[in-house]
């Protein structure tokens, strides 16, 4: 952020690399959020549940829900007028090719249904004095980077082990978003006027697999061909048989049969960012190499990881 901005992380978990401007707050405490929150500040809410392993799955309502029916209560009595919301574009579930803000809401999970919940709970704090108050809705997609610990570093780390095994036929293409992309746009948006807006975050282009897999080889120095490949039917099957040893053990396993239909699902999506003369600082292909070079290729082993989805 812009040195000149003061600012405060309030989580329930302590910050490592920032413990001077650490608060500690829990969305779904309003004692916390109301002693932490300043009067006429900006809130950025990057608080969720997100896994696809949520349990129970009343967690979602709890911080994703009522998390945000917290946030706005405490930002109507503190002043505040400005919120930037993380959403995701689990709002849309399995969503057409090229989907843009415009796109129909469908979520096929708990996350995308409370995720959308927590807009509307937003919107409705806007609406009550539309003239003063900013709300920006930010919809990313799969996020990665440096240090991050979800779904594209699972994939990155398969394919760095030499064990990955393509399911499906490659083709089916992928948005992503970088993290360093994301925070500047986040501060970029700090700048908006009154209103409420709604952009989904990509980093384009959108690979497919196969391009994803040859170009993550090519910065391993490796061979860019994919030589095993399995049908979808079969991984879509061993998908389900992990997810009955679940149930029957409770272990988490990094495979499912979500996962799977994720993994092999078109995911791209469009957005009106460039309308708002926003410029990513760093090119997905830039993007894409630090982070392979970062963990796999040098020794970070004292930093510490963020876990999302």
């Amino acid at each position: 952020m812009n040195a000149a901005i003061e600012f405060h992380i309030l989580d329930k978990n302590n910050s490592v690399q920032f413990p001077e401007i650490y608060k500690y707050s829990d969305v779904t405490s309003m004692a916390s959020l109301s002693l932490n929150i300043a009067g006429n500040s900006s809130i950025i809410n990057l608080a969720a549940e997100h896994r696809d392993d949520v349990r129970p799955l009343s967690l979602y309502d709890e911080v994703n829900v009522e998390g945000a029916r917290n946030i706005c209560k405490v930002a109507s009595e503190k002043g505040v007028n400005k919120i930037i919301f993380t959403s995701s574009v689990a709002v849309y579930g399995f969503a057409p090719l090229g989907t843009n803000e415009s796109g129909a809401i469908a979520p096929f999970n708990d996350y995308g249904r409370t995720k959308y919940e927590a807009e509307q709970i937003y919107k409705a704090w806007q609406l009550e004095k539309p003239s003063e108050r900013t709300l920006v809705i930010i919809r990313p997609t799969v996020v990665f980077g440096e240090q991050n610990r979800g779904n594209v570093y699972n994939l990155l780390k398969q394919i760095a082990s030499g064990k990955f095994i393509m399911v499906g036929n490659g083709e089916n293409r992928k948005s992503m978003a970088y993290v360093e992309n994301v925070a500047a746009f986040i501060e970029y948006s700090l700048s908006f006027k009154p209103g409420i807006h709604i952009y989904n975050y990509i980093d384009k282009p959108d690979f497919s697999m196969n391009t994803l897999v040859s170009k993550v080889n090519h910065i391993l120095g490796r061979s860019t061909s994919i030589p095993f490949r399995l049908p979808y039917p079969v991984g879509y099957f061993i998908g389900k048989c992990f997810d009955g040893i679940a149930a029957l053990t409770g272990k988490r396993f990094a495979i499912s049969a979500i996962r799977v239909k994720k993994f092999c699902a078109n995911s791209v999506y469009n957005s009106a960012i460039d309308q708002t003369g926003f410029i990513p600082p760093v090119p997905l292909d830039q993007a894409l190499a630090q982070t392979v070079r970062h963990e796999f290729l040098e020794s970070h082993e004292n930093e510490g990881v963020f876990y999302s989805e």
